[in-house]
C-alpha cells in the first residue's frame, strides 16, 4: 500500500468497519458491520467507493489522524466537530488532505456513530470475509494511539468534493411485526406505540436500551420462550418488560420475545439516539416495509445521484446567492 494514515489519538470504541459479514449465522456470528448503515454508505457515495470498502467508525468520541501521503477523504454520520490543520471542516462531505496534514475530530455533538473514509478504503486484512472489527465474534481489535492503519491507492483522485444534504428522520420509528408479536396482547401492542421511550445509558453495538415511565410490557410466557434466531432491528422484551433494540453487533439466538422489528431504514435513528434522547414506534404492515426496502446497492446508487459539488472558495461559486458564504450552526449541518 503507498499510502497511510496513523493514528495518534482516539476515542475508546473506535475501530475499522465494513458492511459487515452476511452467511455466518450459522456459525454463530452475526452480520455486524457499521451500526448506522445509511451514514457508512453516504461516505462511499461522496468518495465513489464501492460497497465492499472499509473505514473508521468512530462512537461518541473522535480522534487525531495524521495523513501520510495527499488523500481524499470523507466525514459522516453524527455530528462531531472536525478541522483539518485547523480549518473547520463540514460533515456530509469530502475533503482533501496533504501529505502531513492534522484532522482532529471532536466528541459527538449529536448522535453517537461517525464515519471516517478515505479514498482507496481500509485495506487491513481480510478475515472470515470483512475487514471489519466485531466484539462479539473476536474479530479484529478496537483501534488506539499509534496505529498505522494501511489505505489502498485511490481510484479517482481527481474527483472533486462533494457533499450530500441528509433529512433527519421524523415522527415514530417504524417496526415491523414479526413471529412474536401475536404473543402480546392487543392493549400491550396499542401501549407500546403510545409509549415515549428514553434511551438508556446502557447502550453499545449490540443494542439499545429504552426506557419508559409506564407499565413492563410482557408475554404470558415472558421468561419461557424457547431460543429462537434474532437479527438487528428486533425488538426484545428483557427480563425485566423493556425493551432492548438490537444492532448490528448482537447475538444470533435469544429466548427473549420480541415485539417486532424495526425497519433497516429507520434502525440508523436509534443506533444515533444518545442517551435520554426520546423515541415513539409505530407498527406497519409487512406490504408498508417492503415498499420501504432498498437494498445497499440501491441506497450507495441513490445517494451518488443527490451528491453535489462542495464548494469552499467564493471565486469558485457560479452562483454566490446560492451558499451560505459564512457557515451554518451545527444543528443544520448534514449528517446527523
Amino acid at each position: 500500500m503507498t499510502n497511510g494514515l496513523v493514528v495518534e489519538q482516539v476515542g475508546p470504541a473506535a475501530s475499522v468497519q465494513d458492511l459487515g459479514r452476511p452467511g455466518w449465522l450459522k456459525a454463530g456470528l452475526s452480520r455486524g458491520g457499521a451500526a448506522d448503515r445509511h451514514a457508512f454508505i453516504e461516505g462511499l457515495a461522496l468518495l465513489d467507493l464501492p460497497l465492499g470498502t472499509a473505514g473508521i467508525e468512530l462512537a461518541e468520541w473522535g480522534g487525531r489522524f495524521r495523513f501520510e501521503a495527499p488523500m481524499r477523504f470523507a466525514l459522516t454520520g453524527a455530528m462531531m466537530r472536525a478541522t483539518l490543520d485547523g480549518e473547520r471542516l463540514d460533515v456530509g462531505a469530502s475533503h482533501f488532505a496533504a501529505a502531513g496534514a492534522a484532522l482532529d475530530i471532536g466528541a459527538a455533538e449529536r448522535g453517537v456513530y461517525a464515519y471516517l473514509h478515505v479514498a482507496g478504503g481500509i485495506a487491513t486484512p481480510v478475515v472470515n470475509g470483512g475487514r471489519g472489527f466485531h466484539g462479539i465474534g473476536g474479530l479484529g481489535r478496537l483501534l488506539r494511539a499509534g496505529d498505522a492503519v494501511p489505505v489502498a491507492p485511490d481510484p479517482a483522485p481527481d474527483m472533486p468534493p462533494m457533499r450530500l444534504e441528509r433529512q433527519a428522520g421524523t415522527g415514530p420509528v417504524r417496526l415491523m411485526p414479526g413471529p412474536q408479536t401475536g404473543l402480546f396482547s392487543r392493549d400491550m401492542l396499542k401501549a407500546f406505540e403510545e409509549a415515549v421511550f428514553v434511551r438508556n445509558p446502557r447502550a453499545n453495538r449490540q443494542g439499545v436500551r429504552l426506557d419508559h415511565d409506564g407499565a413492563p410490557f410482557s408475554t404470558r410466557a415472558q421468561l419461557n420462550h424457547a431460543s429462537d434466531f434474532i437479527a438487528e432491528g428486533d425488538v426484545q422484551m428483557t427480563g425485566d418488560g423493556m425493551p432492548c433494540v438490537l444492532l448490528a453487533e448482537c447475538q444470533t439466538m435469544g429466548g427473549y420475545p420480541r415485539i417486532g422489528t424495526v425497519l433497516p431504514s429507520d434502525l440508523p435513528r436509534v443506533a444515533q439516539a444518545r442517551a435520554g434522547e426520546e423515541l415513539r414506534f409505530r407498527f406497519v404492515t409487512v406490504d408498508e416495509a417492503e415498499a420501504a426496502w432498498q437494498s445497499d446497492k440501491e441506497l450507495l446508487a441513490s445517494l451518488k445521484q443527490a451528491r453535489t459539488p462542495h464548494i469552499r472558495d467564493p471565486r469558485d461559486m457560479p452562483d454566490l446567492l446560492a451558499y451560505d458564504l459564512i457557515g451554518r450552526p451545527p444543528e443544520d449541518v448534514a449528517g446527523d
